[in-house]
């Protein structure tokens, strides 16, 4: 090779950089909602901290009054384990049940004093911030001066403020409200479910995650280093007839039932019910989508993985260490 040759090194190596990674980061985010009660419980396997960045743990609500009764100290062992491996951990608040008290906690009179007893809870146990999980009806005209109010508070703590948030409910988020997230976490999943079991189907395809993550970050203007993807460790069955019971199911329990089921995204059933999730070859599409689009992998919820080969949660942390490979190697041709 002459030495003309390596003047394409650089130039290769601009291309692979700006192009074929053009938002990621070193930084890239894998965020994983993790059960309170197990984080709560001594007995519980911890989770892997060492293939995440952040953990929300689900889900922590006030009652009518807006108190915070529950005692949370036994979770500072748990942090501080998080601490130590560099993952943040945030409480999540709401859930995509109902949570009818807000309505009435978020009004002006009642707001600053649910704020600073949420503020109270989350500096008394160490943790890095709150995850705000309102979704639908829950989602009112309180929401936006809640938020605004909750992101004072906690940026004033050095905490985060981060939020689920789902294109079903789009029209409910107002700009200023979404603006005050350090960043937000796409749902994209749930597009149908057995709550709707006479439209059975996939709940979380490849183009739903395009879609939308394109009408947060076009329409919406969010960058994507305030976007991550949400995915799902989980899937829903239905059949054999639309009158049949629909069913969800993990993906842990999924794989183990259904040899192979990991390398598809449908499996049908010896009864005939037909079910629906992200097996790993989609996984690995959205990793490579949220690159691009987005600075991270959300993941509702880790305790839905599989063991060993087939955990999704070790292959989105392959596909992004091997897309590190991808930029260090470009990175180390421009110095040539």
């Amino acid at each position: 090779m002459n030495s003309k040759s390596f003047l394409w090194i650089p130039v290769l190596s601009f291309y692979l950089i700006v192009v074929q990674f053009p938002h990621f980061k070193p930084s890239f985010k894998i965020v994983g909602y993790y059960s309170l009660n197990a984080a709560l419980a001594a007995d519980q396997k911890e989770p892997p901290f060492d293939q995440l960045t952040h953990i929300n743990l689900w889900f922590l609500n006030p009652d009518s009054t807006g108190s915070f009764t529950r005692d949370l100290s036994g979770l500072i062992p748990f942090v501080n384990a998080a601490h130590k491996k560099n993952v943040k951990v945030l409480v999540s608040i709401g859930g995509g049940s109902r949570q009818n008290q807000y309505h009435r906690l978020l009004q002006d009179d009642k707001r600053p004093a649910l704020i600073d007893s949420l503020l109270a809870e989350v500096i008394s146990c160490g943790l890095d911030g709150v995850d705000v999980d309102l979704e639908g009806s829950d989602i009112d005209e309180n929401y936006e001066k809640f938020v605004v109010e909750l992101a004072t508070a906690l940026k004033s703590r050095n905490k985060l403020i981060t939020a689920a948030i789902a294109i079903y409910y789009k029209d409910q988020f107002t700009d200023r409200a979404l603006a005050q997230y350090d960043f937000v976490n796409v749902m994209s999943y749930d597009r149908t479910g057995p709550w709707q079991p006479e439209k059975p189907g996939p709940h979380s395809l490849y183009e739903h995650a395009v879609e939308d993550l394109q009408y947060f970050g076009e329409v919406r203007k969010i960058p994507p280093s305030k976007m991550t993807l949400g995915v799902p460790f989980y899937g829903y069955g239905y059949g054999p007839e639309l009158t049949s019971p629909a069913i969800s199911m993990d993906f842990g329990e999924i794989v183990t039932n259904f040899p192979g089921a990991e390398l598809v995204d449908e499996w049908k059933m010896a009864d005939g019910k037909i079910i629906y999730y992200n097996g790993i070859p989609t996984m690995k599409q959205k990793v490579a989508l949220a690159r691009e689009k987005a600075s991270g992998i959300m993941i509702w919820q880790i305790q839905g993985d599989a063991d060993g080969d087939k955990s999704l949660l070790k292959v989105i942390n392959k596909e992004v260490k091997r897309s590190r490979v991808c930029l260090s190697a470009g990175i180390s041709a421009l110095s040539i």
